[in-house]
C-alpha cells in the first residue's frame, strides 16, 4: 500500500535530536551548590578520618571561589577548582592544577573515571602535558580507606608521586596525570569549565 510523504518540514521536526550528555562538568551558580559542595567536604573529611576543617568548607561557600563541579542530572558528583599553574612547585614545567577536589562517596568509582577523562582531555585542549593534583594523607598511604582510593586512581592512569607535606603543613598523596585528547567526550560530559590562571601555590618540598 502506498504511503503519502510526510509534510515539508516535518521530516525535520520529528527527526529525533541527538541526547544531552548524561554528565556535565560546570562553575557552581547557586548558594545551594556552593552548600552541597561544603556538605560533601565534610562527608570526605569524616571518611578519611580527617579532622573537621570549617576552613574548607567555608573555601566552597565563598562566592568568589572559581570551584567547579561534575553533575549527573542535578547531582553534585565531585567539586573542585582546575587552574593552570606555570610551575607547581613539584614535577617540573605548567599543569593543569586539581585543587580540593572531593568526591561523593556513593559513587567514588565512576566519579574518579569520569574526573580522569574530563582532567586529561581539558589539560590536552589547553595545551598542557600533565594534570596534577592533591589528596590528603594524614596517616601511611598503605592504610584504608585512602589506600583504595589511591589504587583506583592508579587503575585509571594516575602516577603516585608521593607523600609530601601541603599548603597546610598537612601530609597529602601528590598524583600526576598525562593529558590526552579524548575525542567525542562531549557526548559523555559536557564541559563548560573556563580554566583559571593561577600563582604557583605555596609549598614546601618533602
Amino acid at each position: 500500500m502506498k504511503t503519502s510523504p510526510p509534510a515539508a518540514g516535518a521530516s525535520r521536526l520529528d527527526r529525533p535530536r541527538n541526547p544531552l550528555p548524561p554528565y556535565e562538568m560546570r562553575p557552581l551558580r547557586t548558594d545551594a551548590e556552593r552548600a552541597e559542595a561544603a556538605a560533601l567536604v565534610q562527608d570526605n573529611q569524616r571518611i578519611l578520618a580527617i579532622p573537621a576543617d570549617m576552613s574548607a568548607s567555608a573555601f566552597y561557600q565563598d562566592p568568589a571561589t572559581p570551584a567547579v563541579g561534575l553533575f549527573e542530572n542535578g547531582l553534585l558528583l565531585a567539586c573542585m577548582t582546575a587552574r593552570r599553574v606555570p610551575d607547581l612547585g613539584w614535577g617540573s614545567g605548567p599543569c593543569l592544577f586539581l585543587d580540593q577536589v572531593h568526591m561523593l562517596p556513593e559513587q567514588l568509582d565512576d566519579t574518579a573515571r569520569l574526573i580522569t577523562l574530563w582532567a586529561s582531555d581539558a589539560a590536552a585542549r589547553e595545551d598542557l602535558p600533565l594534570v596534577r593534583t592533591e589528596m590528603p594523607a594524614r596517616g601511611a598511604l598503605a592504610a584504608e580507606p585512602l589506600a583504595s582510593r589511591l589504587r583506583r586512581l592508579i587503575d585509571l592512569g594516575w602516577d603516585l608521586r608521593g607523600p609530601s607535606p601541603g599548603r597546610d603543613g598537612h601530609r597529602v598523596a601528590r598524583l600526576e596525570l598525562v593529558a590526552e585528547q579524548r575525542s567525542g567526550l562531549g557526548v559523555l560530559i559536557d564541559d563548560d569549565v573556563r580554566m583559571t590562571f593561577a600563582s604557583p601555590p605555596d609549598r614546601s618540598d618533602a
